[in-house]
Order: structure tokens, then C-alpha cells, then sequence
């Protein structure tokens, strides 16, 4: 047969590429919200909806984490979780060219569009990949006598739970890794193992106030001596038969009742605390966070589980009634029923700050 090029024959056209519907539910699918420069409404168009657009996370409490810590022009601001940049963008907005934005981050995979985005605002800061217990170290590498202001939002960004590649949600299928920093060796399969019935019954207690905790610990053992658990699907699967539910009961509640949670939510949080050592690094930055602080320097923390909120609250009241602190916020601060309703996932939010005395 003749090669149709012989006789100048125009080459095969390539079909143009197909959204898969108006709102495609894998990841990898998303391909317009991935490539935003090349489809300028898609990210306005997913917001609409009240979702997140795919590769992006949506900050919460922006507004009123500005109005509690008051950054001004040519202050030094510490954001010890980058995230995608959406507080970041606003503090180098706030404090102008003359201040200067130093962040942290240790998720290496986002880092390098955060800082693109930030680049678009101003040149003025930095960025480390480090976990925020490690701030007083960086503080001594920038020369810096100390921050104005020293910002953490915990909890995941919605660019890991969304990504089915990074095993952090329950939704997607994928491995059970959960690790924010591929640096760390053990991953939420690995601590599934290996991990003690009573050491991940107390785990999954205190971390995710899963009520059901014990007959939860109890099915892992018992399904991990058979095969191991290795993919977010097998982990809800088990999570399901210990509570004695189908996942089409659970649809019908869901139904229901809008607010309900997914029954394996509490254990993902606590499996992803616990990978990350999360409450120890928190833990450390209330220690430490203070001497990082000039003289009237702020700390705001947005926390999204009781157990940290709780963590948080102790060390600023603490803080007050040393003379540590000169004020504290005397409740936390929670987003509006508007900002609940655009951005569902900012519904267990809670913000807390406390001022140095000036």
C-alpha cells in the first residue's frame, strides 16, 4: 500500500478532545481545570458550583484572619503552610514592597506553582521546604530578628485530597500514602501493618473522635493478617463492615441528612495526623512560635479537629494568664454560613490568635 504523504496527501486530522460530560469526577479527567490559561472561565465556572477546581485549593477565613492579625506595610510575615498561596497572596498584598513573606511548605509537589503564583504579586519573600517545627532555624538562615506575624492553616490543602495519587481521600480510589512529604518513609498502608489493635484504637480516638473506634482497629487487624491493606478502597471497604453499613445505606442517610459525615472521614483524618506526625509539629510551633515574635507580634492558627483546636486554645490561655501573651481571642473564629455554603470544606474551621504585648 502507498504512503498517502507520497502523493501529497494532507496527514490523519487528531480528533479534538472530549470533556468527559460537564462535571467529570476523576481527577485526571479535569483537564480543563488543570489548564486554566487555556479555558480563562473554567476555575469561575467550578466555584459557581460550590466546588474546587482540580490542582487548586480554596483558602478559608481569609478576611477574618486579616481583620484578627492586621498585617501592615513592612511587616515581616511568617506563613508556615504555604499551601497553594491563597493567605500568602493576600499578606504580600497587605505588607507591600517594603515587608517580606517568608514561607514554609513541605509538600515539594505544589511548591513550585505556589511560588509562581507568588511571583505575580511581588518578589519580596521566600520559600522553604521545611515543617513549620523547624522555624527558628529558618528565622536564624533569613538574618531575621524575629516575624510580625506567624500564620498556620492545618489540616490537608484540597490539591492533596483531590489528587486520588496521594491516598489522602476516601472518595477517590488510590494508595494509601497520606503523606504530605514524600520524604517520610512510612505511609498510612505501612502504619496499617504494623500499628497495634490498642495503639490504633487510641489513635483513631483521639485523632478523629471516631466513635466507633475499637470495632474499627478490631476489622483492620483482623482483614491485614489475610491480605494486606494497601489502597483507600480496601480501608473503606473495612470501615463499612466494622460499622455494620452498606455503602448504600449510607447514600440513603446521606440523602437524608445533607450534613452527615462519611463514615470513614474520621479515620483518614486520624491515618493522616498520624503519618505526619501533625500534633507534634503543632505542639512544637506553640513552644517556639513566641520567641520567633517581635515585640507586638501575632499568631493566628485555623485548626479543623478538636483535638487541635483544643491544643491551641490551652497554649494562647496559657499564654494570658502567664503575661506570655497580652490578649487572646476569646472564641474561635468560624466562617460565615455564605463562605460554608461556596466552600463546604471550610465547615470545621476554627481560628484563634493572640497578640505579644508591644
Amino acid at each position: 500500500m502507498s504512503d498517502p504523504q507520497e502523493h501529497g496527501a494532507d496527514p490523519p486530522r487528531r480528533r479534538r478532545r472530549r470533556y468527559p460530560g460537564t462535571h467529570p469526577r476523576r481527577f485526571e479527567d479535569r483537564y480543563k481545570e488543570h489548564h486554566p490559561e487555556a479555558y480563562p472561565s473554567i476555575h469561575e465556572q467550578v466555584r459557581a458550583r460550590g466546588g474546587t477546581p482540580a490542582g487548586t485549593h480554596v483558602p478559608v477565613l481569609v478576611q477574618e484572619v486579616m481583620e484578627c492579625l492586621k498585617p501592615r506595610p513592612g511587616e515581616i510575615v511568617a506563613d508556615c503552610t504555604l499551601g497553594y498561596g491563597g493567605h500568602a497572596v493576600e499578606w504580600l498584598r497587605r505588607i507591600g514592597p517594603a515587608g517580606r513573606l517568608v514561607g514554609f511548605d513541605v509538600d515539594a509537589q505544589h511548591l513550585a506553582r505556589t511560588r509562581e503564583r507568588l511571583a505575580a504579586v511581588g518578589s519580596n519573600f521566600s520559600t522553604h521546604r521545611c515543617n513549620f517545627a523547624g522555624i527558628a532555624q529558618v528565622l536564624a538562615r533569613e538574618g531575621l530578628a524575629g516575624f510580625d506575624i506567624l500564620f498556620a492553616d492545618l489540616g490537608s490543602s484540597s490539591m492533596q485530597l483531590d489528587d486520588p495519587a496521594r491516598g489522602f481521600s476516601y472518595k477517590r480510589s488510590g494508595p494509601l500514602d497520606m503523606r504530605m512529604d514524600d520524604r517520610r518513609r512510612q505511609t498510612a498502608a505501612d502504619l496499617l501493618a504494623t500499628l497495634p489493635e490498642a495503639d490504633l484504637s487510641s489513635a483513631l480516638e483521639v485523632l478523629g473522635d471516631e466513635p466507633d473506634h475499637s470495632p474499627i482497629a478490631r476489622a483492620i487487624v483482623h482483614h491485614r493478617h489475610h491480605r494486606p491493606i494497601r489502597t483507600t478502597t480496601d480501608l473503606v471497604r473495612i470501615i463499612f463492615e466494622a460499622k455494620g453499613m452498606t455503602p448504600q445505606a449510607w447514600r440513603d442517610r446521606r440523602d437524608a441528612r445533607q450534613h452527615d459525615l462519611h463514615p470513614a472521614a474520621r479515620t483518614f483524618q486520624a491515618l493522616r495526623t498520624l503519618v505526619n506526625d501533625e500534633l507534634a509539629a503543632l505542639k512544637e510551633l506553640l513552644r517556639i512560635g513566641p520567641a520567633c515574635l517581635r515585640s507586638g507580634g501575632r499568631i493566628g492558627i485555623i485548626s479543623f479537629h478538636s483535638g487541635e483546636d483544643r491544643l491551641v486554645q490551652e497554649a494562647f490561655a496559657r499564654g494570658v494568664a502567664t503575661g506570655l501573651y497580652q490578649a487572646a481571642a476569646a472564641t474561635p473564629v468560624q466562617p460565615t454560613s455564605g463562605e460554608r455554603i461556596a466552600n463546604p470544606r471550610s465547615r470545621s474551621a476554627r481560628f484563634r490568635w493572640a497578640r505579644l504585648p508591644s
